[in-house]
């Protein structure tokens, strides 16, 4: 299983305040329903369509407020995604996205260095939502 992790991020708010967000879909929805085709979202489980692409996620594991572990519902390559949230101060948090994909060689060569931006580009969208 491969590793990507985004850059960390500085938010500044309190953690508990950025875990409240992240740790429901359904407090995601003004943030990725224009963004993304066919948004629907609980606060265990959300689908949408990227690309043409049916994509369902849910919930696997919340730790407030440090990370929120998600995982593909139904989807063919397996992985997992981490929002870790580190508290530096009161006001200064530090957010990373990790994420661990079964991806096969050819995957990897294709889209590794796509998902490694993609990581960077969503924890900088996390950041600015949260300003």
């Amino acid at each position: 299983m491969q590793e990507y992790i985004s850059k960390q991020v500085q938010i500044l708010r309190p953690s508990e305040q950025i875990y409240q967000v992240i740790s429901r879909f359904d407090h995601l929805t003004p943030a990725l329903a224009g963004r993304v085709e066919d948004w629907q979202a609980t606060e265990d489980t959300c689908s949408f369509k990227a690309k043409g692409f049916g994509v369902k996620l849910r919930m696997a594991e919340r730790v407030a407020p440090k990370h929120v572990k998600i995982t593909g519902d139904g989807v063919p390559m397996d992985f997992a995604f981490w929002v870790q949230l580190h508290t530096v101060s009161e006001h200064d948090t530090r957010l990373r996205l990790v994420l661990h994909a079964e991806l096969n060689m050819m995957m990897k060569m294709l889209i590794g260095s796509k998902l490694q931006q993609a990581l960077d580009q969503i924890a900088d969208g996390i950041a600015s939502a949260m300003r």
